[in-house]
């Protein structure tokens, strides 16, 4: 049990952090589609990050910690950056927010391949890999508890959960930028920027998307193939994003609910209850486990995405001479 506790928490994590980028970009209007390649892209700033910056296991808390910034500022940079082009696109260009968000998934998982893969081949002329070695580098930030391994990335999901509802619903700023989702018009009218507002929600929603690719390929294992990207948690956070009905702590229950159908992949065959042997019960094929997510938010966003309400002016290009 110990086992799902700390997969649903590590994967409930990257759901968080990936849903809450989508809702801070929505309450400025944006429809973020590109969550999935936002996430490739942070994870391969990441990754890059702890391939060459030199790590000495140690239980020194300041050495891991001056090893674990870096990682976390590198997923951060190429996140913000690579979300800056559905910015330009959708915000100064006014193109389909849909269309364009698309676009960029498909770029990101190409662009890290050959990134990764010209990079391994310069290194080593009979490496024509797309994966990406980083060893014990990610024992930095982790911490035992027990049997339970407290990965930092909860911690700093936690931590956004907290500033992203502060900033949303306890500030000017906040107040702005759900404005410029509801009434683009009106918020200009008392002089708002709608394109500065909207320019913000999608860097911070770069920001959180890219934490959230570090956090992803973290909890996998001692290395990532760029090749499979990121597995379709962009989209499954989009889902954990209308369920949360854009809300930062609803969005918390729907990732933790979704973070336990993705983790019995990982761990069903270790459930014991008492002597009860889960997967000797309930005989399911890995893959089923595999699927569960995918097929839970289908049903959920069958049954609840009737009644969801989004803010209005989401995926609507700004044009001031609208009223």
């Amino acid at each position: 049990m110990v086992l799902l506790l700390q997969y649903t928490l590590i994967f409930a994590s990257v759901l968080l952090l990936v849903a809450l980028g989508g809702c801070v970009s929505e309450h400025s209007g944006v429809i973020n589609l590109s969550l999935e390649g936002i996430m490739v892209m942070g994870a391969l700033g990441g990754a890059l990050v702890m391939k060459f910056l030199p790590y000495t296991p140690t239980t020194n808390f300041i050495l891991n910690l001056g090893y674990f910034l870096p990682v976390l500022l590198a997923a951060i940079l190429f996140g913000v950056v690579f979300s800056s082009l559905l910015a330009v696109a959708c915000i100064n260009l006014k193109a389909d927010q849909t269309i364009v968000g698309t676009a960029m998934n498909m770029l990101s998982t190409a662009l890290a391949t050959v990134v990764v893969k010209s990079m391994n081949t310069a290194l080593n002329p009979d490496d024509h890999s797309s994966e990406i070695f980083y060893g014990k580098a990610k024992e930095a930030f982790i911490t035992n508890i027990g049997k339970f391994e407290l990965n930092w990335f909860m911690i700093v999901a936690v931590i956004l959960l907290v500033v992203v509802y502060v900033l949303l619903y306890k500030t000017k700023f906040g107040l702005r930028l759900r404005a410029c989702g509801e009434h683009p018009q009106a918020a200009a009218s008392v002089g708002i920027s709608v394109f500065g507002m909207r320019w913000s929600g999608v860097l911070l929603s770069g920001l959180l998307g890219g934490v959230g690719g570090i956090t992803y390929i973290t909890a996998s294992g001692s290395l990532w193939k760029f090749e499979n990207g990121v597995a379709g948690f962009g989209f499954l956070a989009l889902a954990v994003m209308i369920f949360g009905a854009w809300h930062p702590f609803k969005i918390l229950g729907a990732a933790l609910i979704f973070g336990i159908f993705r983790a019995l992949g990982n761990v069903h065959s270790a459930i014991n209850v008492f002597g009860w042997n889960w997967d000797d019960t309930i005989k399911l094929a890995p893959n089923v486990y595999n699927m569960l997510p995918y097929i839970v938010s289908l049903i959920v966003l069958a049954c609840t995405s009737k009644n969801s309400k989004a803010p209005k002016a989401e995926g609507i290009p700004y044009d001031k001479g609208m009223r």
